[in-house]
């Protein structure tokens, strides 16, 4: 198997991976909530085992979206 380019390790930092309780800590949630969120396939996880990880990213990235300006 061939070693990764060097371009991509270089250009691409490694992703942080949050806990479901670090994930509803930061957006100020329930855990459940998560959970739903990751389920219903509107939050990509990472299953580990018997629990999941979501990339820092992808929680600004949901958060991104789903901003609504009232007014």
């Amino acid at each position: 198997m061939a070693p990764p380019s060097r371009e991509r390790t270089e250009s691409l930092p490694d992703p942080k991976f949050l806990t479901i309780a670090e994930v509803a800590s930061v957006m100020r949630v329930s855990k459940m909530t998560v959970y739903r969120l990751v389920h219903n396939g509107d939050l990509p996880a990472v299953r580990v085992g018997r629990s999941f990880r979501v990339t820092e990213h992808d929680v600004d990235e949901y958060l991104r979206k789903s901003f609504y300006s009232a007014g």
